[in-house]
């Protein structure tokens, strides 16, 4: 499995801050969202939006330059919040994801079928359901290497870290500043475990989701 080691590398030990976060947000939390929301959405997104829910376990990710992600994934396991803040906390994205589906990997063969050089993972353009997305990360004319981000999450049985190489996609749904958001992200945890995770998610504003 040589080209899992070069592709993941080694894990870190993960660090206390990631129970803490932006929007009075934290694992052990309930989490509620607008009740117009899923209207607002229906016809231009295929997301779906969760009942209130708690929040299971929480994430957290250094992009450095003071930019950070927080993730929260919620008690139904189909749903997680993701949140980019820079700064002292400055909210300046809010993304609801659903799990489209999560595969385990179990060889490099399979790793480059699913997510390597011989997948559409990393090109500039992919289509889902028919429906064409861009990609957000990377400028080659080709396929882009997948994007290096290590995780630290808490929940209440145990902290952990994974290390994920993932690639976004978006595209534009015609409703204001909401944006339908495409994350492939190849997942390794602390066991050497090797998955493949797909989400879509759609831009939320802050008003849109509350503490309970």
């Amino acid at each position: 499995m040589g080209w899992f080691k070069d592709l993941l590398g080694t894990t870190v030990a993960p660090t206390p801050e990631a129970a803490a976060g932006p929007l009075g947000l934290a694992q052990g939390k309930a989490l509620r969202f607008d009740s117009t929301l899923g209207l607002l959405l229906d016809g231009s997104t295929s997301v779906r939006v969760p009942d209130a829910q708690a929040i299971w376990s929480a994430g957290w990710i250094d992009l450095g330059q003071s930019n950070k992600l927080y993730r929260y994934y919620l008690d139904n396991e189909d749903f997680w919040v993701q949140i980019h803040v820079t700064g002292a906390d400055q909210v300046e994205s809010v993304i609801l994801f659903n799990y489209l589906s999560y595969v385990t990997v179990n060889s490099d063969a399979e790793l480059q079928r699913l997510a390597g050089p011989d997948s559409q993972i990393g090109l500039p353009q992919y289509c889902h359901d028919g429906v064409a997305f861009s990609r957000e990360w990377g400028t080659e004319q080709g396929q882009t290497e997948l994007v290096p981000l290590t995780e630290q999450v808490v929940n209440p049985d145990e902290s952990y870290t994974i290390e994920h190489h993932s690639m976004l996609y978006a595209r534009d749904t015609g409703l204001t500043d909401r944006r339908e958001l495409l994350l492939f992200s190849v997942e390794q945890d602390e066991e050497g475990t090797v998955s493949l995770s797909t989400s879509l998610g759609i831009s939320l504003y802050t008003t849109d989701l509350s503490t309970v």
